[in-house]
């Protein structure tokens, strides 16, 4: 006697209107997909990867249950090429955005979204954007996401209490008072807030809870996109206040500068956040059948009076932010599905942001109809089957005098193209990158300055003179 399988249709009501929702059984859906993402979260600022002082135990239980990944790496040193490589599974020598420039993705740029979606997914982003202006072809609807809730532009993102965000194409206005500036780059964009009322991260995890209650129903991708622990640094005003909290707890009363309380204080809210996201996921009882990962844009800050090494964020590695030492590009990952990926596993294969789509895809069952740079890291996830190797990871910097790093096997070729300078470093050696042996290496210098030449197309918006 054969069994049939029913499969119900229902329509779900969005605040951006109606779309239709499979409800399947547990054992025939597709795995849903969460990626949580920090901004400006160094390797060292969570409790798994070394920090003694600022608590975030919700994470660190996300790794007892989990697999933490220790040689990960964000598409970028700064945020908006970093999330144009993790949507399009290419590296910032083919990626569209490849600087903090206010350039969108084009219809051309097929995003991890579009094929979630393409495969059955409800999908959503919930928080900071970057990668489209309004009325842009690059906003979030227009890149494959269903429904979106937040920061369309990235220096409007630094203002955590701000006037307004996004609902899809509508603005919704928060009941903060803020002013904008009146002259300079940001004018007009960048701002600070002279009533607080409403913090927009406790506003993103609501959405994302409530999201999570709408779509339970249908394999979903959830992105949730987090401005914490970014400062504001565009306004006079903000730079006052660092980091932008409701307040310093838990660190009120602790003897360290207000910078580094807000600081403190951001990265925990940020933990608490997605322990909330956890526990929903628990009493929704999607747990099993749900990847949630988390991890950085790109390293610490040394915005808004912060100080990376007050609290070691980049947990021992060189460089921040703006580098492309391993500091700068090298983050915490953690993801967890329970039954499926191992619980207190640690994982040392090399990956970056542009393998998440391709990983993703291959978790939907679905093929990408794009050419990536990425490597799907699912076999290293499950534990089971062949993990392919990159042959070669590769970043360039449209800042401070421009800058390229490649990175195949253990060694790292970082080029300051300011200076004419080149670096070469052993990583299982010198993790620290304090030993430059280029001079004794000239073979490897070669072969890897080849590849940096190699690994990039010309790009009209983002001109890069060798």
């Amino acid at each position: 006697m054969k069994t049939l399988l029913k499969i119900g249709i229902y329509l779900v009501l969005t605040a951006g209107g109606w779309y239709a929702a499979s409800a399947q059984s547990a054992s025939t859906r597709k795995p849903n997909i969460i990626f949580i993402l920090a901004d400006d979260l160094g390797y060292g600022d969570l409790g798994c990867y070394g920090q003694k002082v600022i608590q975030t135990p919700n994470l660190d239980r996300m790794a007892r249950e989990g697999m933490r990944f220790t040689q990960h790496y964000a598409g970028s040193t700064v945020c908006a090429p970093s999330r144009s490589a993790l949507m399009t599974g290419q590296h910032t020598g083919h990626t569209r955005i490849r600087g903090n420039e206010r350039f969108p993705l084009l219809p051309e740029d097929k995003t991890v979204a579009e094929h979630l979606k393409e495969a059955g997914y409800t999908t959503a982003l919930i928080g900071k954007w970057g990668l489209g202006e309004e009325g842009s072809v690059g906003v979030p609807r227009r890149q494959g996401f269903d429904y979106f809730y937040g920061y369309l532009n990235q220096t409007h993102a630094h203002n955590h209490f701000t006037d307004f965000l996004w609902r899809n194409e509508e603005k919704v206005r928060l009941a903060n008072e803020v002013v904008y500036l009146e002259t300079g780059g940001a004018k007009g964009i960048g701002s600070a807030a002279t009533k607080r009322v409403e913090w927009t991260q406790d506003l993103f995890t609501k959405e994302a809870l409530q999201f999570l209650d709408r779509a339970k129903q249908a394999p979903f991708f959830l992105y949730l996109s987090y401005v914490s622990p970014h400062a504001n640094n565009e306004h006079r005003l903000a730079s006052q206040h660092g980091i932008e909290v409701p307040d310093n707890s838990p660190y009120t009363n602790r003897d360290y500068p207000e910078v580094e309380k807000a600081f403190a204080a951001s990265v925990t809210r940020l933990d608490n956040h997605v322990g909330q996201v956890l526990a929903k996921l628990r009493e929704l009882k999607l747990d099993d059948n749900t990847l949630v990962i988390f991890t950085s844009d790109n390293g610490p800050h040394a915005e808004g009076g912060n100080d990376p090494t007050y609290f070691n964020s980049s947990g021992g590695l060189r460089g921040i932010k703006r580098d492309l030492y391993e500091g700068g590009i090298r983050v915490p990952m953690i993801a967890r599905w329970p039954g499926k990926v191992k619980a207190g596993s640690i994982s040392s294969h090399a990956s970056a942001f542009w393998d998440f789509l391709p990983t993703a895809c291959n978790l939907a069952g679905v093929q990408s109809s794009i050419q990536t740079d990425g490597i799907s890291y699912l076999p290293t996830l499950l534990g089971k089957g062949n993990q392919k190797q990159h042959p070669y990871l590769y970043w360039e910097f449209h800042e401070q005098g421009r800058k390229q790093a490649v990175r195949q096997g253990n060694y790292k070729l970082v080029y300051l193209l300011k200076d004419n300078q080149i670096e070469l470093y052993d990583l299982s050696r010198d993790p620290a990158e304090q030993h430059n042996i280029t001079a004794q290496n000239p073979e490897v210098v070669s072969r890897l300055k080849s590849l940096m030449e190699q690994a990039r197309v010309p790009s009209a918006e983002f001109p890069f003179a060798q």
